[in-house]
C-alpha cells in the first residue's frame, strides 16, 4: 500500500532522514520506534506532504505522491494524528470532528455529521460530543484527535505518539482501539510510539529508526531481543 523509497530529508547541515526505505502492506499495523530525534515525525511529515524530501520517493497504492500538497494526500486516503492535539477550543467535539470529515474527507454537511457521530461513538466520547473541546482532559483530547483523523476516511492512518501522556490503563485501552481499526475496519496503520508495552503488543511488525537511518525491522519478538536495538534504544529486552 505504501512504499517509501530511499527518502532523504535535510535541515541545513542536519540529515534528519538518510536514504530511508520502508513498505507497508494493506491491513498491517506497523510500529515505528526509535530514540528522540531519530526522524520518526519527519518521516510522517514527508509522507503526508508537510515536507518535501531532498531525495527519494513516496508511493501510495502505486501513485507517486512525493511532494504533493497535504490536503490532496489526505483526500487520497492517508490520515494522521499529531503529537500535540490542537483542537478548535471553542468548538464542540462534534464540530471539531465534523470539520475534519468536511474538509479532509470531502463529505457533505449531513454526511459529515453522520461520519463524525460514528467515530465519536467509536472512541467513546459520545457524552462529550456537545462540550467545547477546550474542556477535554488529555486522554479525551487524544481520542478526539483520533476521531478527527478517522473522519477523513483514511485507508492508511499515521498515528504520532497517540498514547503519550496517558496512564497504563488508558494506554492499553487506546492501543486496543487502534488494533480494532486494523482487525475490524481494515485500516492500515503506522504507529509512532515510545510506550513499548503498547507498540509491541499490538504491532504486526516493527521498524526501528536511529539517527535518521533504518536500524532494524522485524516482528515485535525479534526487535525486542535485537542487540543493536537494545543498545541504541531499549536499554533492555522488552518482555512481551
Amino acid at each position: 500500500m505504501l512504499e517509501v523509497r530511499d527518502v532523504t530529508k535535510r535541515f541545513g547541515g542536519l540529515v534528519a532522514l538518510n536514504n530511508v526505505s520502508l513498505s507497508v502492506s494493506k491491513g498491517e499495523l506497523l510500529g515505528l520506534i526509535g530514540p528522540n530525534g531519530s526522524g520518526k515525525t519527519t518521516l510522517f511529515n514527508v509522507i503526508t506532504g508537510f515536507y518535501k524530501p531532498d531525495g527519494g520517493r513516496v508511493l501510495f497504492k502505486g501513485v507517486d505522491i512525493t511532494g504533493m500538497r497535504p490536503h490532496r494526500i489526505t483526500r487520497l486516503g492517508i490520515g494522521r494524528t499529531f503529537q500535540i492535539p490542537k483542537p478548535f477550543g471553542r468548538m464542540t467535539v462534534l464540530e471539531n470532528v465534523m470539520t475534519a470529515a468536511f474538509y479532509g474527507g470531502n463529505a457533505s454537511g449531513s454526511e459529515a455529521r453522520e461520519i463524525a457521530e460514528r467515530w465519536i461513538e467509536y472512541v467513546k466520547l459520545r457524552e462529550k460530543a456537545h462540550q467545547e473541546a477546550r474542556t477535554l482532559n488529555v486522554v479525551e483530547r487524544k481520542l478526539m484527535e483520533l476521531a478527527r483523523a478517522l473522519s477523513t476516511n483514511p485507508e492508511l492512518l499515521l498515528l504520532d505518539e497517540l498514547v503519550a501522556g496517558l496512564n497504563p490503563s488508558e494506554t492499553m485501552e487506546v492501543a486496543n482501539l487502534v488494533r480494532r481499526l486494523v482487525d475490524e475496519f481494515g485500516i492500515t496503520v503506522i504507529m509512532v510510539e515510545h510506550v513499548m508495552r503498547a507498540v509491541m503488543t499490538i504491532s504486526d511488525r516493527v521498524f526501528v529508526l536511529h539517527r535518521g537511518m533504518k536500524l532494524a525491522e522485524g516482528t515485535p519478538e525479534e526487535i525486542s531481543r535485537d542487540p543493536k536495538v537494545i543498545e541504541a534504544y531499549l536499554g533492555e529486552q522488552v518482555r512481551l
